[in-house]
């Protein structure tokens, strides 16, 4: 097998943005059904998780560049740029510790983000009058880093309150598309210390919640029509569809010290994030056929998946802490900052606030 997803050049920024949803769209092998949907499905979580987890963890990014919440009826709207970066830990996993039932095989295979090599090989477990069926998990692609762009607003609220809503409306990219939503709330624990108006600096609490579902179209059709039912003509296959629904969420003690235009912020907290992936559609399951083939796994009616099993990629949790800085000229503002967590995050953005 010499690849199952092959990143391709983006046209613009906003599609390098979203390559772990146009990535999908370039499937062009796929020998991995071979394993059946079972363990086909616990190849492709293995596969796709350290992406998936690093995109999660980028969209916890940028939601605050300072501790001190707007007064009320303040606002700003702020662009960030955030990058989840995979760790080189992550960039394997062992065949023989996933699960896979129908398949045996042993060693470490490429992660999407690990070396771009084919991984071990995998075998049917014996069939009477069958042949063993072999495939090379797929390799990887020398990527850690997943860029994840948030667009939000924030408002002040009564009792020193900081309301942020973030929105990304549906985007067509290529022949996909992609969404994003989320909420927090900042509120300030200073405001409880007699004197905190004369204080330089802030400390306040935030909570966050950010969900970015993608589509794809995908396309696996059998490729020998001789093994296949005419019950299933050419166009029983256009309906297939790869979903990424990707959630995060972000609890943080954030402090600031706020000088006229620079301003200094550090945060230390938990954040969890959650990926789940559907295929939908029909899709043609090679499956073991004696009358057919001794030699191979053909294509049948039986063989036919009509929607494959939710896949839920293993969550990722755990400690965050990240320290950055903003730059405020008028009402023009500029930050940058780095988290450090198992899935670290370099973040930037702008914006324009008004207190």
């Amino acid at each position: 097998m010499n690849r199952l997803f092959k990143p391709r050049l983006l046209a613009t920024i906003i599609m390098f943005f979203f390559s772990l949803i146009i990535v999908v769209g370039q499937i062009d092998n796929f020998d991995f059904l071979k394993a059946g949907v079972k363990d086909a499905s616990k190849i492709t979580e293995a596969y796709i998780a350290p992406w998936a987890n690093a995109f999660g963890a980028g969209a916890n990014g940028s939601w605050y560049n300072t501790a001190k919440p707007h007064k009320f009826g303040g606002f700003d709207i702020t662009l960030g740029f955030n990058v989840g970066m995979v760790p080189s830990s992550d960039d394997t996993y062992d065949v023989s510790k996933i699960g896979l039932t129908d398949f045996t095989g042993t060693g470490m295979a490429p992660t999407i983000s690990g070396p771009d090599k084919a991984g071990p090989t995998l075998s049917s477990k014996p069939i009477s009058g069958i042949a063993p069926v072999t495939f090379q998990t797929p390799p990887g692609t020398n990527w850690k880093y997943m860029p994840v762009p948030t667009l939000q607003a924030g408002i002040g609220l009564p009792l020193g309150t900081e309301l942020k809503i973030r929105y990304i409306p549906k985007i067509s990219i290529s022949d996909g598309n992609i969404s994003s939503w989320g909420v927090g709330l900042l509120h300030s624990i200073m405001q409880y210390i007699p004197g905190d108006d004369l204080l330089p600096f802030d400390v306040s609490v935030f909570g966050g919640y950010t969900k970015l579902t993608g589509n794809v179209p995908i396309t696996l059709d059998p490729g020998t029509p001789q093994f296949y039912s005419s019950a299933y003509p050419a166009t029983a296959w256009d309906n297939q569809n790869f979903e990424m629904i990707a959630q995060a969420w972000n609890a943080s003690a954030i402090a600031s010290l706020n000088l006229p235009v620079f301003t200094l912020y550090g945060g230390l907290g938990y954040s969890s994030t959650a990926t789940n992936i559907n295929m939908t559609g029909n899709f043609p399951m090679p499956t073991v056929n004696p009358a057919l083939s001794t030699t191979q796994y053909v294509y049948e009616d039986a063989g036919v998946v009509k929607n494959f099993p939710e896949i839920e990629v293993k969550n990722y949790s755990g400690l965050r802490a990240n320290a950055g800085f903003r730059l405020k000229f008028a009402v023009v503002t500029f930050h940058f900052d780095y988290t450090w967590a198992q899935y670290s995050v370099i973040s930037g953005g702008m914006g324009i606030s008004f207190r």
